[in-house]
């Protein structure tokens, strides 16, 4: 299972690009790659604070409640992976939650190779707690950089029953290709999501709000799985 930006909007986390092709007033090229941040740290890093500050304003929605009871009935058979840096799957209750560009509540050391789990601010370069080497950044995956866990993904693709994708826009990739890795694996597909995706090859696509959508979704697999 895949989750994108859609699936969090609803809770009031903002998209990736806003329709003026700004990211929360930023062009991406200044806040999401390395590049940026060896340019101006400053902005990268408070730009972050900001959006980590954020997360404490906004609360898992519908769609990422149905999500974590649709995993307290599958266990283990279910991986969610999300291209969101926020926490909301974990604060609704899931546990198996794969973040393919990394997480706003982590910082990475890129002094010690740490990971690390971060609510303060970044901006006033503070020390490494392992190594005490003022060398964080934002565990979160920017352009130019692989998304983590993609061979462990990949394995997930190639061997599921089942792709399911939710709140997905379908143009970044290396996500746009999931789609196609699983049906090339033998797996059926479905789409849940505000618009059909440009990559529209799922085998059944369903159009609406995630919070509609998702709890409906779950409910109807459920039922099944209880008369099966």
């Amino acid at each position: 299972m895949l989750t994108g930006a859609g699936i969090s909007a609803e809770s009031g986390v903002p998209t990736f690009r806003d329709s003026d092709g700004l990211w929360e007033g930023h062009r991406p090229e200044d806040v999401a790659t390395p590049e940026a941040f060896d340019a101006d740290r400053g902005l990268v890093q408070r730009f972050y604070d900001e959006r980590r500050a954020a997360l404490a304003r906004v609360e898992p929605n519908a769609a990422h409640r149905a999500l974590a009871d649709l995993e307290a009935e599958l266990g283990d058979d279910l991986l969610l992976i999300t291209q969101n840096i926020d926490d909301l799957h974990e604060r609704a209750g899931s546990q198996r939650v794969h973040h393919m560009h990394g997480e706003l509540r982590a910082a990475w050391c890129r002094a010690c190779d740490v990971r690390i789990p971060w609510e303060r601010s970044l901006a006033d370069e503070p020390p490494c707690p392992g190594c005490g080497i003022a060398g964080l950044r934002p565990d979160v995956v920017w352009f130019g950089e692989m998304p983590y866990g993609m061979d462990e993904i990949h394995r997930a693709l190639f061997s599921c029953d089942l792709f399911v994708s939710i709140g997905t826009s379908g143009v970044v990739y290396p996500a746009a290709a999931f789609v196609d890795y699983a049906i090339a694996g033998g797996s059926e597909t479905l789409e849940l999501n505000l618009e059909r995706a440009s990559n529209s090859d799922f085998h059944v696509s369903r159009q609406g709000p995630a919070t509609e959508l998702v709890p409906a979704w779950v409910a109807e697999l459920t039922t099944a799985e209880a008369t099966a």
